[in-house]
């Protein structure tokens, strides 16, 4: 059995930058975010975050911001030493005009250690199905202002 992967994608209408002010402010992910219970730490390229997700509310992930290209890409990362297992969350963002983005989020295992490890991990569908129609809902909102 291979590692795991999960997407999620949703068309929002509102501008890049809208969606990307979202996704990069902890300090307002719990006015939106139903799928986040908590978040800590600036999201900013280098420094780590401490996440709690309603996929396993008893957990701590502790990760890295690893790349930000404001307003379009971004990506989350965890793991182990020696690349023995990675987990690579990607955001992206990419304007179809002035006020209607796609956006796309994904999640990849990997390292030699994946297909053991991710037997652990719950399934994330719920969770990214949440996380992409909070993100939307709020987007819009925001951008019909």
């Amino acid at each position: 059995m291979g590692a795991r992967s999960y997407q999620v994608t949703r068309t929002i209408h509102a501008s890049p930058d809208t969606v990307w002010r979202l996704l990069t402010n902890a300090d307002t992910y719990s006015e939106w975010n139903k799928a986040v219970i908590d978040i800590q730490g600036p999201i900013r390229t280098g420094d780590r975050i401490r996440l709690i997700s309603v996929a396993d509310p008893k957990r701590t992930f502790k990760l890295e911001v690893s790349e930000m290209d404001a307003p379009t890409r971004m990506v989350w990362c965890d793991g182990m030493p020696f690349g023995l297992f990675t987990g690579r969350r990607t955001y992206t963002i990419i304007g179809d005009g002035p006020d209607r983005s796609e956006f796309a989020m994904i999640e990849e295992f990997s390292g030699p250690l994946a297909p053991l490890i991710t037997k652990a991990i719950p399934d994330l569908t719920e969770s990214f199905e949440l996380f992409a129609d909070s993100l939307k809902t709020a987007a819009e909102a925001r951008g019909s202002r």
